[in-house]
């Protein structure tokens, strides 16, 4: 059997063929057999075929039916050029527009290799067994290590640690987790090694479920129809009475076969895909990669732009957002030279940050020590620091230091606090910082849809961001399954929805949503899967000139069919007054097909005039699905 390639490369060799032979028969007369049967096999044939099967096996009219009736007809008369003409340009619309249909997608396989193979059983006596982890059954008791990923869901039963759950949340930070404290498959163990206890295994496992929702989504969403085959009932109706009527009156069927191919959709299946393509090509050069043609196409109709939070408005990591020195023998300065000095043995990215925060030179550290989920100390000189949350340091804030606090804790920041000798002296703020162009892109998206945050942060975390990013609509505290809701809820009333994500648990909403936009390089491979545009270099500033050609793409699509429509009326009243014979007509319909191409391809340098910006003042307020 052969793959995709192999007969992309057969239809491409069907379709040089045909047009060299047509050009020699063109050229060359009298031949002792018309080169034109080339094209009428190569091309002509499947069109006939396919029309003969849709009416037959599914009673579909579409318009092949029109054109398999215009080229058996020209070629019962014995116009055979005239025949694979019109089949040489309808197969090349088919295989125009195939080149923008969407690309086969692995996203779900890789969600699928996300889990893993294998866990470690703690047996009754202690010792550690491991098993395929569709062995596991609920109630085992399972030891997780550093760096591994959790098999199945659980609690935590002892010891103290770190989990990445971008997976599952989109979470930009790790979550501590110590004992009592729930974990899901899929998402990775960063630090300190854990046992848990089973809760959800197999089928019932939040990884299973995500792969559940990415194929139903993708099941969902519904296809793009041509407009051609929309509107083929109508053309095959008002082709076949015109040419009967004038065959009828005249009693000359050359006349109904010219009308027969002068009505033939060439133009209506070249107006979209021609147009397309060249919008693609327009924006590949502004980093954007267009997996799926018929997205261009559904995005001119989004009213509703939804937003992930974490690599999609934000940076995607922590960064240094405030330090506070809580005692008067210390500045903010020796607050971060200390903890960056402790934390840079630290592999938490949290440490990490606060260490690339400091340009200094760090101080040399000794008896260093490390609690995954708690945090660190070491020996500064004379000084023991200590870095970490407010439970592993064991003291309490005074109502002034919670207010030096609470403002970053609105924010949605994560605090670590430090001491030096046991005595709290200060701490600094990290958060997700927002990307510098975000505001404007969102000011400028308000003038085509609504945009709208949906973010599994929690509420402070998420309205902050909304705040500085200029975005009114707020979902927080989001899962997977959340976002999903969230879509089909605006899809159930009517509204189209484009999701702009870049994580894995975006990867459903990403495959419902009437557009899936994916962020290409901090984005997971299985959003990027998921997505029909992809934003290869995260350049979010492109996304206003995304939506805009969009539209200009569907007015020139349009302007195109407008077109197209006229010329054939206007080459059928000739036809049907005796002034075009098959051949001619077929000329003159095909150079309504040739400027439909010129006219699409003008979209390739295509730029919008740059208008004044948005002074709207934003506001927000914070709102959370029902689960």
């Amino acid at each position: 059997m052969m793959n995709a390639k192999q007969i992309t490369d057969l239809k491409t060799l069907a379709l040089i063929l045909s047009g060299s032979g047509l050009l020699v028969s063109l050229l060359i007369k009298n031949l002792l057999v018309e080169p034109a049967w080339i094209a009428v096999m190569l091309c002509g044939v499947p069109i006939v075929i396919g029309a003969v099967t849709g009416l037959i096996r599914d009673h579909d009219i579409t318009a092949d039916v029109l054109v398999a009736m215009a080229l058996l007809a020209a070629v019962a008369i014995g116009e055979i050029f005239a025949a694979g003409e019109v089949a040489l340009i309808m197969q090349l619309g088919a295989s125009l527009e195939e080149r923008t249909v969407e690309k086969a997608r692995a996203g779900i396989e890789k969600l699928v290799r996300l889990k893993p193979q294998t866990a470690r059983i703690i047996r009754n006596d202690g010792s550690e067994a491991t098993v395929a982890t569709e062995a596991v059954a609920c109630g085992d008791r399972l030891r997780v290590n550093p760096g591994e990923t959790i098999p199945v869901d659980g609690v935590i039963i002892s010891g103290h640690t770190s989990v990445n759950q971008a997976v599952m949340t989109g979470e930009s930070l790790p979550v501590d987790k110590k004992a009592g404290d729930e974990v899901a498959s899929g998402t990775v163990n960063q630090f300190g090694s854990f046992e848990m206890t089973a809760a959800r295994v197999g089928e019932d496992s939040s990884l299973q479920r995500m792969i559940r929702l990415v194929e139903s989504a993708d099941a969902g969403k519904s296809q793009v129809v041509s407009l051609a085959d929309r509107w083929a009932v109508w053309i095959v109706v008002i082709a076949l009475a015109s040419a009967a009527a004038t065959w009828l009156v005249t009693g000359e069927i050359i006349r109904a076969v010219t009308i027969l191919v002068v009505f033939c959709p060439c133009s209506l299946v070249l107006a979209t895909p021609t147009a397309i393509m060249a919008a693609i090509g327009n924006v590949s050069k502004k980093g954007i990669l267009v997996r799926d043609g018929g997205a261009l196409e559904r995005l001119s109709g989004v009213s509703r732009i939804a937003f992930d939070k974490t690599g999609t408005l934000t940076i995607g990591r922590p960064d240094v957002i405030g330090i506070e020195a809580l005692d008067a023998g210390w500045t903010a300065d020796a607050i971060l030279r200390v903890t960056a000095s402790v934390e840079q043995y630290s592999e938490h990215p949290l440490g990490k940050a606060i260490v690339a925060s400091y340009p200094g030179e760090k101080r040399p550290v000794t008896d260093f020590m490390i609690e995954p989920g708690i945090g660190v100390s070491g020996q500064l000189a004379a000084q023991t620091i200590s870095a970490g949350n407010l439970e592993s340091l064991n003291t309490t804030l005074t109502a002034a230091e919670q207010d030096k606090i609470s403002p970053y804790l609105s924010e949605g920041a994560s605090i670590i606090y430090v001491q030096a000798d046991k005595k709290l002296v200060g701490f600094i703020a990290l958060a997700d910082t927002i990307r510098t162009a975000t505001p404007a892109v969102i000011s400028q998206l308000k003038k085509l849809a609504t945009p709208v945050l949906l973010t599994g942060d929690h509420a402070a975390a998420a309205g902050h961001i909304a705040s500085l990013s200029r975005i009114d609509d707020i979902v927080a505290d989001c899962r997977p399954e959340d976002k999903l809701a969230y879509i089909k809820k605006q899809q159930a009333a009517g509204t189209d929805v484009c999701m702009i994500g870049d994580g894995v648990n975006d990867a459903p909403a990403l495959k419902l949503a009437a557009v899936g936009i994916a962020m290409g390089g901090v984005g997971s491979d299985i959003a990027i899967d998921a997505a029909d545009i992809v934003l290869v270099s995260d350049s979010v500033e492109a996304l206003p000139h995304l939506f805009a050609l969009s539209k200009q793409m569907m007015r020139v699509i349009t302007f195109n069919l407008s077109f197209s429509m006229l010329l054939n009326f206007l080459a059928i009243t000739l036809a049907i007054i005796g002034i075009l014979n098959p051949v001619i007509g077929a000329l003159v319909h095909n150079a309504g097909s040739v400027f439909v191409i010129v006219n699409s391809a003008l979209l390739l340098n295509w730029h919008e005039r740059p208008s004044p910006a948005s002074s709207e003042t934003p506001a927000s307020a914070c709102q959370q699905l029902d689960n």
